[in-house]
């Protein structure tokens, strides 16, 4: 497909609505489909002249925001869980050189070994403390949806409470003297 002059022209904000909307499809110009080049991505020397005078180079975001699929892991959870990356990945490092040591025959391989058991019983540590963490977070911030639930029960006593309270607020304000009577003659 040829483009004209006026689909050149056309601003980067529209081609990326397009794009994000499905407009165009896989193997079609500016899609960059298999053995086609991509003629959204900015290329030396070519550029687009602004109503200033001034040449601009055309652009393109680097990737277009989609909504997650799943919440996001709570933040004291993911703090936990990065923690417990890092301690197993320094326990890893740490195994690999004392197995290094040992085989090269260096003094350095008992304090090695050593070392990697104390970091084994802590990267254990870690991985349950996010467990724990992430159970400790249900418990508190949950939503408990199990009909047998007793905070369910509990709320419903209630209600039924409050509503016996304004039912009988409301038969003392009404006026005395009978169903539907006024006050006065």
């Amino acid at each position: 497909m040829v483009m004209g002059t006026a689909e050149r022209r056309e601003a980067p904000e529209e081609r990326v609505a397009a794009r994000s909307t499905g407009r165009q499809r896989h193997g079609e110009p500016g899609r960059g489909g298999y053995g086609q080049p991509d003629r959204d991505i900015p290329v030396r020397g070519r550029g687009r002249e602004s109503a200033g005078g001034e040449r601009r180079a055309d652009h393109r975001p680097l990737w277009i925001e989609e909504p997650a699929r799943r919440h996001p892991m709570p933040d004291p959870v993911r703090t936990a869980a990065v923690r417990a990356v890092l301690i197993i990945a320094v326990t890893l490092i740490q195994a690999m050189v004392a197995f290094l040591c040992t085989m090269a025959g260096s003094w350095l391989a008992f304090p090695m070994v050593i070392s990697s058991v104390v970091s084994t019983v802590v990267a254990t540590w870690a991985v349950v403390d996010v467990w724990v963490t992430r159970q400790v977070w249900h418990q508190r911030y949950g939503v408990v949806s199990e009909p047998s639930s007793t905070a369910r029960a509990l709320r419903r006593e209630r209600r039924a409470r409050r509503r016996r309270e304004r039912a009988g607020l409301r038969e003392q304000e009404r006026i005395p003297g009978g169903a539907g009577q006024l006050s006065h003659p």
